[in-house]
């Protein structure tokens, strides 16, 4: 089974070269590494330089967000299955894409995900939260529930069917893309009950009060587009389960 690997960057200097080691480090081999960069003016190009020979395509060119620059290293995979992960993560051990392969060889599964641990953004030795996001139940959207997205892995045959990243979301379309293939389309999913990514804390979606709004009202939006009726509560439950990962 080969993995694709998908890093999106821009200017991403200060953490990069820790995702390009937690990725080309591990253990298992059929790995396809793809960076999508969008026209860094830092010394982001020079740090993908010299790792060149051990990614497999690279791109930096200009794009409209950083889903758009996802569904193009996604057209770009030729893996079995397609993994992100952002130029500010890196996985927990080098052994995490030998247990995605297992797990998926084991179960015959479409997609997998796994728990997320987020971390101190000048120490990431500091666990500031612990997203532990549990089995999925065929019901778990309309209790607020997602996956976190830095551990979604997703097979290449699934994104040509049911396409990949909707570009009419700003924030939202790890969201609506996840509501659409494991509770719209009801795809075969795999949990590994196990943090497999560290994220730096500061995420889009999350960084100011007004971004959490606009956020609220793209995540009410993706069940619409779907032709999905959430219960009343639903939109209110997501934000809501963070607080449990700080206990």
């Amino acid at each position: 089974m080969k993995i694709s690997i998908i890093t999106v960057t821009y200017n991403s200097a200060a953490t990069l070269e820790e995702t390009i080691l937690s990725v080309i480090n591990q253990t298992y081999q059929n790995i396809e590494y793809i960076i999508v960069d969008g026209k860094s003016t830092d010394s982001t190009l020079s740090i993908i330089d010299k790792h060149k020979d051990r990614i497999a395509k690279f791109i930096s060119e200009k794009d409209n967000g950083i889903y758009d620059a996802l569904n193009k290293g996604i057209s770009m995979a030729s893996g079995d299955v397609v993994g992100i992960l952002h130029s500010d993560d890196f996985y927990t051990s080098n052994e995490v894409l030998q247990k995605i392969a297992e797990r998926f060889n084991k179960d015959n599964s479409e997609a997998l995900y796994g728990d997320l641990l987020y971390v101190s953004k000048d120490n990431t030795n500091k666990i500031i939260r612990k997203w532990r996001a549990g089995e999925f139940k065929p019901n778990s959207f309309l209790f607020g529930w997602m996956p976190p997205h830095p551990t979604f892995f997703v097979k290449k045959e699934v994104y040509e069917k049911h396409k990949a990243f909707n570009l009419d979301f700003k924030t939202s379309a790890d969201y609506e893309l996840m509501l659409r293939l494991l509770y719209k389309h009801k795809i075969k999913t795999s949990y590994l009950s196990e943090f497999i990514v560290k994220m730096r804390m500061g995420g889009q979606s999350n960084v100011s009060t007004k971004n959490r709004i606009i956020a609220n009202l793209e995540d009410r939006k993706a069940w619409e587009v779907n032709g999905l009726k959430p219960y009343f509560f639903t939109l209110f439950f997501k934000p809501l389960r963070k607080l449990s990962q700080f206990l």
